[in-house]
């Protein structure tokens, strides 16, 4: 993730190894099926912009195999430490900020990386740019501002109390300058950066064990924010958080958008 010093879930919170493996469950079948339909292979030369975990790091290492090359980058590598052996090569980069490391690469994968840079086109021309001609890009992102309920079937006052602690959450990113409508600008983007053949989809989880266990992450890393802004009261969070674990919500997340392309 970019800008670390303003970033809400701090990946240095001791929370972030479960917020990690969560996020996991939810999006990397989603991400991998894309990337397997890019065609990633054997000897492939891939750079992983901004990332957080191993998984999607790992993954992409035994698909290139010992030929291949996996640049893995972020302001924070230190979750990034257990996957640093060849293949992988882990790297302190800022994409909004820095140059691309390196060029000539096969394939680029982003995901929430965008939604936390303030010049989202300047970043994506950067991941193009490292990019060789043919070389295919995937950028994901979330789209808050397109489902903005925690609870869409908002039938009974656990459910409101989930989408008051949701808008919540959302008042939090945009306080620190996350602008939200992110996910649906990728394709024109990914043009206005040169890429051909560019296409998106969604993926929009409902109802998920993975879903819960997301929110009950997300809402113990951002607690005392919610409490010190005003936007809830401790007994509104365990409240929310039992009602959570009791199973009896049917939770979503935003929109996962998904944009791809290949560069002439």
């Amino acid at each position: 993730m970019t800008r670390t010093d303003g970033y809400l879930l701090d990946n240095r919170q001791t929370e972030a190894a479960e917020h990690f493996s969560a996020f996991a469950a939810l999006f990397d079948p989603t991400t991998f099926r894309h990337l397997e339909e890019l065609g990633i292979g054997s000897g492939w030369r891939c750079w992983e912009v901004a990332a957080g975990g191993t998984s999607v790091v790992s993954w992409l290492a035994k698909k290139v195999g010992p030929t291949g090359r996996v640049v893995a980058t972020g302001t924070d590598t230190s979750w990034l430490a257990p996957a640093a052996r060849p293949p992988v090569e882990v790297r302190v980069h800022d994409l909004g900020a820095e140059e691309p490391p390196g060029e000539g690469f096969d394939l680029v994968h982003a995901r929430l990386a965008l939604v936390h840079v303030a010049d989202r086109a300047r970043a994506m021309r950067s991941m193009v740019q490292a990019l060789r001609p043919g070389g295919r890009i995937l950028v994901e992102d979330a789209d808050p501002a397109l489902q903005p309920l925690l609870c869409p079937d908002e039938h009974g006052p656990e459910q409101q109390l989930a989408n008051r602690l949701r808008h919540g959450l959302r008042r939090l990113l945009a306080d620190r300058g996350t602008e939200l409508p992110c996910g649906r600008v990728l394709p024109r983007l990914l043009r206005e950066a040169g890429m051909t053949r560019v296409q998106a989809d969604a993926y929009f989880p409902v109802a998920s064990p993975a879903c819960a266990a997301l929110e009950s992450v997300t809402i113990q890393q951002i607690r005392e924010q919610l409490v010190t802004a005003g936007l809830a009261t401790d007994q509104d969070i365990d409240r929310h958080l039992a009602n959570v674990t009791s199973g009896a919500l049917d939770l979503t997340t935003a929109p996962m958008i998904s944009a791809w392309g290949r560069k002439q």
